[in-house]
C-alpha cells in the first residue's frame, strides 16, 4: 500500500468445515454460545496473546468478516474493552437484535472506531435488504468518534464485492495515516493556518490513533516546507529546518531549511556557511550537493564574500 497504511500483520483463519460451528449463537440472546464461544474465546485469550508476545504489535487492531463471520466479528464490539478498533462487514448475515445492539455501542462509544459496512446491487436480496435497513440507523449516529462509512457497489454480486470493498475500507480506516496529498498541500499552501502545525498535529494523530511512533515522511517535509516558503514565514521555516535536523542530523534536509531561513532574514554569511556545512550529508529529493553548492555560490558571487 505505498505508505499508505502502517506496516500489518494479516492473519487469516482456516475455518473450512467449521465455520457455522465457530459462529455459532444461542436463539434466546444471540450472543456466541457452544462452540462459538469456544472459538470467540480463542480468538481473545489463544490467538492474540500468541501473536503480540510473538511479533512487534500495537494496540490498533482490525477485523474483517464476510456474511456470517462479518456479523460474528461485531461481537467484539460490545466487550468492556474491545479488542478490536476497526470492523469491516462485509454483506453481514445479521443475526437478530445486532443492528440494535451496533447502534447503540458505536452510538455511545467514547474512544475511537471504525466501522465500514458493504453491500452490492447483486448481493444476496435478504442480506442487501437487512444492511441497507442498518445503514439507516447508523448514518443517523452523531458521534464523534465514530468513523463510519458504507458502501453499495454497483453490479459485483455477493462474493466479488469482497474484492471492491477490502481497499475502499482501508483507504477509510486509515486515512489519517497517508501522506499530505497535492490537495492538502493547496489548503497549506492557501489557507491561515501553520503548515508545521498541521504537520505536528498529524503525526501526534497517527501516534494517537494507531500506536505507531512514525518519523516524518520526507514527502510530508517537503510538502510543508514548501507551504512555508510560499508563505514566507521564514520563523515557521527555521522551526522546521530544526525538527528535520533533530531528526535525521546527517540529511541535507535540516540543514537547507536553516540555510533558506537565514538567507530570507539577510543573514547571508550565516547561510552561505549553512549550505556549505551540509555538501556531504545525506541529498533529500530536490535538494542535492550540487543544489547546495549553487545556493552557496550565489550568495558568494551576490555579496562578494
Amino acid at each position: 500500500y505505498w505508505d499508505d497504511i502502517p506496516e500489518a500483520i494479516v492473519i487469516g483463519i482456516n475455518q473450512s468445515g467449521s465455520r457455522r460451528a465457530d459462529t455459532y449463537a444461542d436463539d434466546i440472546q444471540y450472543f456466541p454460545s457452544k462452540s462459538g464461544k469456544n472459538f470467540f474465546d480463542f480468538i481473545g485469550a489463544e490467538l492474540f496473546p500468541f501473536i503480540n508476545s510473538t511479533f512487534r504489535t500495537t494496540n490498533f487492531n482490525v477485523i474483517a468478516g464476510h456474511d456470517l463471520t462479518a456479523n460474528f466479528a461485531n461481537f467484539y464490539l460490545f466487550k468492556d474493552r474491545p479488542l478490536f478498533q476497526a470492523y469491516i462487514n462485509l454483506s453481514p448475515d445479521l443475526s437478530p437484535q445486532m443492528a440494535g445492539r451496533l447502534y447503540q455501542a458505536l452510538g455511545s462509544t467514547g474512544s475511537q472506531k471504525w466501522f465500514y459496512l458493504a453491500t452490492a446491487s447483486n448481493d444476496v436480496a435478504e442480506l442487501k435488504r437487512s444492511i441497507e435497513q442498518l445503514h439507516l440507523q447508523l448514518n443517523t449516529i452523531d458521534n464523534d468518534n465514530l468513523h463510519y462509512t458504507f458502501d453499495n457497489f454497483d453490479k459485483p454480486f455477493h462474493y466479488s464485492l469482497v474484492a471492491h470493498a477490502i481497499p475502499r475500507a482501508l483507504e477509510q480506516i486509515f486515512a489519517a495515516y497517508k501522506p499530505i496529498n497535492l490537495e492538502e498541500y493547496e489548503e497549506l499552501k492557501t489557507d491561515d493556518s501553520s503548515p508545521l502545525a498541521y504537520l505536528n498535529k498529524k503525526y501526534g494523530t497517527i501516534k494517537n490513533l494507531y500506536g505507531v511512533n512514525l518519523p516524518v515522511r520526507l514527502n510530508d517535509f517537503l510538502a510543508v516546507g514548501k507551504a512555508i516558503e510560499h508563505k514566507e514565514n521564514w520563523d515557521e521555516l527555521e522551526k522546521l529546518g530544526e525538527l528535520a535536523l533533530e531528526q535525521d542530523p546527517d540529511s541535507m534536509l535540516g540543514s537547507y531549511y536553516l540555510a533558506k531561513s537565514l538567507e530570507e532574514r539577510g543573514k547571508t554569511k550565516k547561510a552561505m556557511r549553512m549550505y556549505e556545512s551540509a555538501y556531504d550529508k545525506k541529498e533529500a529529493g530536490f535538494i542535492t550537493a550540487d543544489f547546495m553548492i549553487r545556493k552557496a555560490e550565489l550568495i558568494k558571487k551576490d555579496f562578494g564574500y
